[in-house]
């Protein structure tokens, strides 16, 4: 199994739920108030059998009219085409923009030739468009377009890939276990985003759930300290794959 991080930069968010690139070498965060400041780094897999994708970032295009995920994974050395799987932790915007890429004024599956893996519920409520947080015309150019499989609850996708419905930032949020080729890799999608929330414990406005949140990374930290999983954190700032140790109390996460 080989893991590539495909960041699509940093942003900024406020009320308005409207994501802005930030540069912090060149924008001054003063200048944005009331806004929350996010990193955005979805995942992709290589094993034997397959080519994975994990969440898939804001859908944001370059300057060549491609999306920014696209070339990060012809970077790592493969074609969008080519990726088999597609697995969401939830259809938040930020998580499922890219599921498409739009031409000439239409919306197309970004990867038209994979399963995309999604929890029922996640996604009734994404079709619905009862809440900004999700974008109706995403699901909807999906909708008959691409395989999916709409999965109910926790269990196994495949051998080697579980998936469990967590229920913490999104009332159907979901994480994924992949134990593939000898190496055990935890996503934690918006539960464990980043490797700063085991370091410090609270709870968060934004989750559905702030309480219940808190209390799934700490468990998550101490599972993946424990048997050895190795964690990716899509909105890290800076360490998005890293290995978990726990001790007297505290966490700490090194570079895996």
């Amino acid at each position: 199994m080989k893991i590539f991080t495909l960041g699509e930069g940093s942003y900024s968010v406020d009320a308005t739920k409207k994501f802005i690139p930030f540069n912090p070498e060149t924008d001054n965060f003063r200048e944005r108030p009331a806004s929350l400041f996010i990193h955005v780094n979805p995942f992709l897999i290589k094993t034997d059998t397959d080519l994975i994708v994990l969440d898939t970032g804001l859908g944001y295009k370059d300057t060549r009219d491609e999306l920014i995920i696209h070339q990060h994974i012809r970077n790592a050395g493969f074609d969008p085409d080519d990726v088999t799987l597609v697995l969401m932790s939830h259809l938040h915007y930020d998580h499922s923009g890219g599921l498409v890429v739009e031409h000439s004024g239409k919306l197309n599956p970004s990867f038209p030739n994979a399963e995309h893996v999604i929890q029922q519920k996640e996604w009734e409520t994404g079709l619905s468009g009862k809440s900004s947080s999700y974008h109706k015309e995403i699901f909807e150019a999906l909708n008959g377009a691409v395989k999916l499989t709409l999965v109910d609850g926790s269990g196994e996708f495949r051998s080697g890939i579980r998936y469990e419905l967590s229920g913490g930032h999104s009332p159907f949020h979901q994480v994924f276990w992949m134990e593939i080729e000898g190496t055990k890799c935890f996503f934690g999608g918006d539960e464990l985003p980043e490797p700063e929330q085991l370091i410090r414990k609270f709870v968060a406005k934004y989750d559905y759930d702030g309480r219940k949140a808190m209390q799934l990374r700490e468990e998550y930290g101490k599972k993946a300290a424990e048997e050895g999983w190795t964690c990716l954190f899509y909105h890290a700032k800076s360490l998005a794959v890293g290995n978990v140790s726990y001790q007297d109390d505290h966490f700490k996460i090194d570079p895996a």
